[in-house]
């Protein structure tokens, strides 16, 4: 079997070159060698996997690690591993028995009645979205008039986060996403979303509000603990993730639409269609690619490949959702495929726990969106759409569009 050798093989990451579309790399990688050595940005050395299989399978394994904590851990650009060691860890850096506890004390405000609830709120503040994007001028950006306020404004009123403080923490956030930002630059904005968090939860106290945030406050309290700290751990992560990865979302699937009319013309007509056409949305794009890394704890066999105890890997959930033996003809966007078994979302224990929040807003925003403007398009070539090659969660700066 392979075993790790002194010198990695590839340079890792690629950039897409098509928004869609895997690097090629990664797909001559799925085909020939589906568990590969790479070399990341920070120098270390880590196995990724592109095969569905095997990524569902590392994912669930309880033998790999999600503790960022893990001097192994495949961090990929500099500042990633200092901003995690310097503060309380968030769920996503947790195993087992720290993950389940923290999990379930938020679980319950993201099941199916819960978003259900939210549902009528969530609509009202789509429409006021693109009522002022249809008063402005055209072009609009589609980024700052839908894309980003809707899942900010929604992610702030679950938290309870003031939206005025809207421009701060997405500075802060796209400053913790990029690759390119400096290893300072990196900490100091986490340790100010941590602050700012800290401050808010201390004022919870004495004022409570109709929000998570005031929620946990309580049950703390019946439980006799006090732990701002945890809270705030877990805040910083629904803050970021709740807006950035839905925001995305709603760019890169507004552009997939635009470039597939047919489908647009096939959710007016029949609503019900949109369920299947966000799932697919979803497989097809993965703004996540590298989220989901783990370090073994033990040797594992995976695709054949033996992984040692120690070792890091690095699942590619994009390279996945395109594996022609889970879905065929993988290329093609088929908003009827019925993708429910793709690993967007990641897989197992670790599985994203706002997703029932992430498809209902998605939903609401594409039958709202194309049922108010059927006549949406770019107002420009798609190439010369800023992507976000540079970030750890694939999308678009801005995107011009007119009607």
């Amino acid at each position: 079997m392979p075993e790790v050798t002194d010198e990695p093989v590839r340079e890792f990451p690629v950039a897409r070159r098509c928004p869609y579309a895997p690097p090629e790399e990664y797909a001559q990688l799925r085909e020939s060698a589906p568990v590969s050595q790479v070399r990341t940005p920070t120098g270390s050395a880590a196995w990724v996997l592109t095969r569905h299989e095997d990524v569902r399978f590392a994912l669930s394994d309880p033998r790999f690690s999600a503790d960022r904590r893990n001097p192994a851990f495949p961090f990929l650009a500099a500042g990633q591993q200092e901003s995690i060691s310097a503060f309380r860890p968030n769920m996503l850096s947790m195993d087992e028995p720290e993950h389940g506890p923290v999990r379930r004390s938020v679980l319950g405000e993201f099941t199916v009645r819960r978003m259900r609830e939210m549902r009528p709120r969530i609509q009202r503040i789509v429409d006021d979205c693109l009522d002022s994007m249809l008063a402005g001028p055209k072009p609009a950006d589609l980024v700052a008039e839908l894309a980003l306020p809707v899942p900010s404004l929604v992610i702030c009123e679950l938290l309870g986060v003031p939206y005025a403080d809207h421009d701060f923490f997405q500075e802060c956030s796209s400053a913790m996403l990029r690759r390119t930002t400096p290893a300072e630059e990196r900490v100091r904005a986490a340790a100010e979303v941590r602050s700012f968090l800290r401050d808010l939860i201390t004022a919870k106290k004495s004022a409570p509000g109709d929000d998570l945030l005031s929620r946990q406050l309580a049950k703390q309290r019946e439980e006799g603990i006090e732990d701002d700290e945890d809270l705030v751990a877990t805040a910083t992560l629904l803050l970021v993730a709740g807006h950035e990865t839905t925001a995305n979302m709603i760019s890169l699937g507004t552009l997939t639409l635009l470039e597939n009319p047919d489908d647009i013309a096939a959710i007016r007509q029949d609503p019900r269609r949109t369920l299947g056409m966000v799932e697919e949305l979803l497989r097809y794009l993965t703004i996540v690619e590298t989220v989901t890394s783990r370090v073994a704890t033990a040797d594992v066999e995976v695709g054949g490949t033996l992984i040692r105890e120690g070792e890091a890997v690095i699942a590619l959930g994009h390279t996945a959702n395109h594996d022609p033996a889970t879905f065929p003809e993988p290329s093609e966007f088929d908003i009827d495929r019925g993708a429910r078994q793709h690993v967007a979302f990641g897989y197992g224990p670790h599985q994203c726990l706002g997703q029932n929040l992430a498809r209902m807003e998605l939903q609401i925003v594409f039958d709202s969106l194309f049922g108010r403007i059927p006549s949406l398009a770019l107002a420009g070539p798609r190439d010369e759409l800023p992507f976000k090659d540079d970030a750890v969660i694939y999308g678009v700066y801005s995107m011009p569009v007119t009607w």
